[in-house]
């Protein structure tokens, strides 16, 4: 059984994926927990529904669409961080990074509480709500909390299979297996593949198979099979579910590097005029791609020192306000991309070791060796000239100078992050220009879609009402940028408002309702809503913990003081000299002495606090997070998770001292926490080159980045903390800069769907993640594709491609009828097998008789018990009801022909041949023997230019050609050719006798 349901993202302008699989023995999987730029909770009410019966979670990308709604669903509903969650390395690392990236840039992340929820929590308390108008925020989740809820992510690796765990209120998994296979649209991204039972499920939605700069092609095709067959993993699938954006683009004449060079030549365009470039895009998938290329581009322009090149005068900044973190992640898992970036990282290595050399060789250079900066490898992601800007005011300040530049922005949506602050700020100059990246084309936008600034200058630049200025390119193509004429443009800024007057008491209102309805859950609650106390006493201290007793008599007093201490702190008094005894030395700062005569036992000597460590019958526990590598710790506001995590007065669960101006250090001052420590150490960690003393040619830019990062006025977390409201303030702005596009989203266009799918043959297709035309495009063509492959489709089932909505199930599943054959000894003995790629493969004919499998004999006996089975079946009808209740125990088995009978079946049987003969393995027996072999076409190869080899799609292979060798070639005189690729194929192939 395999039911299909998608909660978001079928057939929708949204982006959001959310998909349910409901498997037999009511195994629950969850596919993804997405999000879009609204963040709107309501989108979550069906996968709030379902929580409470899900079995595992599988995350496929580290993008807002996949994962934006995960810490959200980990801190507010209750069972969800009780499920097993499994996902790729990347994707938890990147995710991490994204998510911490989303709650500092805006406050419409922490979700605005539903209007009806408050009405119902002010009914339930008897009071009147003060404005209905009244936008209140969920507190977010802190740094440590969604660094601690990407740790209990499960990371897998590619082509792995695993047995996950179910999670406590699931039932048994009964062997479920998932795999994870490249999806090439992100770095970690992950096509899905599930095996559980006769079902073998293939979830691939946002893929991409064209290999780019850094991300490798999706793992469809068969690298071994000259790349024309798929991975027998996912061949022949029961159900394959796959996304349909992008169904209708057509790709781009000249593959990727057409692609990267009109992006570079729009750029160059812009640049050369002066103006300012904006490149709206996220902050943990795609911006990999345009980091490396635009890194690339400029370092091969200023390494060209004939040319006077725009790029060497223009400025290239990233900005983002974790994107620091973002970039120190990719260098540590360059393993997860493509080939050519662990090649380039290996000629990096070797030019600088050779550099080394030559300097320790050098003896000329001897006097002048200690002023020369040291070398440095450059790596794929060690940025010479792309300067990362992390925080808000040196985004202002790279805005307010004069010169080009070209800036990478979070986010691609242009609801949240710099990408807004730049747009504002350069939407007024004509001579700038912003590059959309990804297209909206085919989307009925809703209402809540129709204020969004991308889908409103995408359709600027569809209609292209004011005109389209023409620029050159370097091939002699034009290049199109659409003018936007001076319409206004309203750009949303949301602010953190501190909750006033009644807006406290409706907030404490509704956090006592849904505490009320927590508690009347079930199951157990692992989530903790903070109190309605918390909401207007920030400054409480944190309470402490008492150090252990061992002492088993002291155990009472323990206790006591225990009890004492924390009802202390919550009273804000201070503990008795009597009370604590010797540990005054320990619990009350600046005393240093303590009588000690008269004491006895404890008291007699100086308190220590032995740790007590955990062990079991195999030895001493040991800490997991204590061997990780440097690039592994978690670096949360400068706090080295390994060693503890953050502060006593900052700890997870605990509550924070909240000065005037945001969260106070260790020595209380406010405004001195260790975020900004952080974000100095990130900003230079960001640009090493400039650390080290390497000069650019622009070399003005070093000292101007210099005073950004030198900058002593500290950046404090805009908005109010704890309880608070969102204010929405709105800036219209005439806009005269002109809108280019250039597709890097990465996705399958309609090629790869229209060549793949057929190859991957699935029983059953399920097509989501699109809009409502694409997805009725992609199935009309599937059903047409697919109809000489399917079997069912060949029976009259037209029923085998499913376009579901959201919320609408689906049952996918395919019948499969399954017997059970027992063996006999007689015919096991007689087996011989024969080795096909590793597989056993055997042939067998035999005869089929009902033997009771209790009663089942030697092989001596076997004849006298079909003997005895036949004598039964003739006896008088009197017998039939005993005969009748004994074939209730009986089983078929099969058994060796009698001789009779195996004289007239030999002349039918006909040899079988067995395996899969691969083209290219083909292609290397045979340049082996001496005969010329090389492709021509697709899936045709041509043998001494007579004989040509073909594989059909359903794996036949047809030869055709001539018998007789070409006279020049003395090796193949015994031989003609047709007949030497004959016999090639039987050698690849397990002949299996039919007799």
């Amino acid at each position: 059984m395999f039911n299909f349901t998608p909660l978001l993202g079928a057939q929708s302008s949204s982006s959001a994926s959310q998909t349910l699989l409901e498997l037999d023995g009511g195994v629950k999987v969850l596919v993804d927990v997405g999000w879009d730029e609204h963040f709107t909770v309501s989108k979550l009410k069906a996968l709030e529904r379902q929580i409470p019966s899900l079995s595992i979670i599988l995350l496929t990308h580290a993008t807002t669409s996949h994962l934006g709604a995960f810490a959200h669903c980990c801190k507010n509903f209750p069972l969800f961080t009780q499920i097993p969650i499994y996902a790729t390395t990347p994707v938890i690392s990147l995710g991490r990074t994204l998510l911490q990236d989303i709650y500092s840039s805006t406050p419409l992340a922490s979700t605005i509480i539903p209007a009806d929820s408050l009405a119902e929590s002010s009914y339930a308390s008897g009071t009147s709500r003060s404005d209905p108008s009244l936008q209140l925020l969920l507190q977010p989740p802190t740094t440590e909390e969604i660094a601690h809820y990407f740790s209990l992510i499960h990371p897998l690796k590619y082509s792995q299979p695993h047995e996950p765990l179910p999670s406590a209120f699931s039932p048994p998994l009964n062997g479920l297996k998932v795999t994870a296979y490249n999806a090439g649209h992100t770095l970690g991204g992950t096509i899905w593949h599930l095996q559980h039972g006769m079902e073998s499920i293939v979830y691939a939605v946002d893929w991409n198979q064209v290999r780019e700069n850094v991300l490798g092609g999706a793992a469809w095709l068969d690298a071994s099979g000259g790349g024309a067959e798929v991975i027998e993993q996912l061949r022949k699938p029961t159900a394959l579910v796959c996304s349909s954006r992008g169904a209708e683009k057509i790709s781009l004449t000249g593959g990727r590097k057409r692609r990267d060079d009109l992006l570079l030549d729009t750029i160059r365009a812009t640049i050369a005029k002066g103006g300012t470039v904006l490149i709206p895009t996220d902050t943990s998938a795609r911006v990999l791609e345009l980091a490396y290329l635009l890194e690339h581009a400029w370092r091969k322009e200023h390494s060209n020192n004939g040319s006077n090149s725009p790029f060497k005068s223009t400025k290239l900044y990233l900005a983002s306000k974790n994107v620091g973190a973002t970039m120190r992640y990719a260098r540590s898992m360059l393993e997860w991309m493509d080939e050519n970036i662990a090649k380039e990282l290996e000629v990096d290595d070797a030019a600088t070791s050779r550099q080394k050399q030559h300097k320790r060789n050098d003896s000329k250079q001897a006097a002048n060796r200690e002023n020369q900066p040291a070398a440095k490898a450059t790596g794929p992601f060690d940025f010479k000239h792309l300067r990362l800007l992390e925080r808000k005011k040196q985004v202002d300040k790279i805005l307010s100078s004069q010169g080009a530049r070209v800036v990478l922005a979070s986010d691609a949506s242009l609801e949240w992050g710099f990408s807004k602050d730049v747009l504002r700020n350069i939407a007024a100059d004509p001579s700038n220009l912003i590059i959309l990246t990804e297209s909206h084309g085919g989307q009925t936008h809703t209402e809540s879609d129709k204020d969004s600034l991308r889908n409103l200058l995408w359709s600027w630049y569809q209609e292209r009402r004011d005109g389209v200025a023409l620029e050159p390119g370097a091939d002699g193509h034009n290049l199109e940028q659409v003018h936007t004429g001076g319409r206004q443009l309203e750009i949303r800024f949301p602010e953190r408002v501190a909750l006033e007057g009644r807006e406290v008491l409706e907030y404490q209102q509704y956090l006592a309702t849904q505490r009320r309805l927590q508690n009347q859950m079930p199951l157990g609650n692992s989530a903790t809503l903070e109190t309605a106390a918390d909401a207007i006493d920030d400054t409480s201290s944190t309470s402490s913990s008492s150090s252990d007793e061992s002492d088993p008599e002291r155990q009472g007093k323990a206790l006591n003081t225990s009890a004492a201490v924390a009802n202390l702190n919550r009273n804000k008094a201070g503990l008795s000299k009597e009370t604590l005894g010797v540990n005054i030395l320990l619990r009350q700062p600046g005393v240093y002495d303590y009588d000690v005569r008269g004491k006895k036992g404890r008291e007699g000597m100086f308190p220590f606090v032995s740790k007590r460590r955990r062990a079991d019958d195999f030895g001493e526990l040991i800490r997991p997070d204590e061997y990780l590598r440097a690039e592994e710790r978690d670096d949360i506001d400068g706090h080295d998770m390994r060693n503890g995590g953050a502060s006593k007065d900052t700890k997870l669960g605990q509550k924070r001292k909240w000065g005037p101006t945001g969260l106070q250090g260790e020595n209380g001052d406010p405004g001195s926490s260790l975020s900004n420590k952080r974000r100095h150490r990130q900003i230079n960690s960001g640009d090493q080159s400039i650390r080290n003393g390497d000069t650019l040619a622009n070399g003005h830019v070093v000292a101007e980045l210099d005073e950004i990062s030198d900058d002593a006025e500290s950046e404090t977390e805009e908005g109010a903390n704890g309880p608070s409201k969102v204010v929405i303030h709105t800036h219209t702005v005439e806009a005269h800069l002109k809108i280019a596009y250039v597709d890097f989203a990465g996705l399958h266009d309609q090629r790869s769907l229209s060549m793949l799918i057929p190859l991957i043959q699935p029983r059953k297709l399920i097509i989501v993640g699109g809009s409502a035309p694409e997805t009725e495009f992609l199935a009309s063509e599937c059903r047409q594709k697919l109809v000489s492959t399917s079997s069912e489709a060949v029976e009259g089932s037209q029923n085998f491609v499913f376009t579901p909505i959201n919320g609408q199930m689906v049952n996918a599943s395919v019948d499969t009828n399954a017997w059970t054959v027992k063996l006999s000894n007689a015919l096991v003995k007689r087996l011989r097998w024969q080795n096909v790629r590793g597989l056993g493969v055997v042939t067998l004919m035999g005869h089929l008789v009902a033997m009771a499998v209790d009663e089942q004999q030697p092989a001596d006996n076997v004849s006298k018990k079909r003997q005895k089975l036949v004598k039964e079946n003739t006896e008088e009808s009197d017998h039939d009801q005993k005969v009748g209740d004994k074939t209730q125990h009986l089983a078929p088995v099969l058994d060796v022909l009698p001789t009779s009978m195996a004289a007239a079946t030999r002349s039918v049987a006909q040899p079988l041949h067995v395996g899969d003969l691969r083209l290219a393995d083909l292609r290397k027996m045979l340049q082996s023997t001496g005969h010329t072999a090389d492709f021509r076409g697709e899936g045709t190869l041509l043998i001494d230019s007579l004989v040509a080899v073909r594989k059909t799609a359903t794996g036949k292979l047809e030869v055709e050609g001539g018998g007789l060798g070409l006279p020049d070639y003395p090796a193949r005189s015994l031989e003609g050719s047709f007949y030497a690729v004959k016999r090639k194929i039987y050698d690849g192939l397990a002949v299996i006798a039919g007799g």
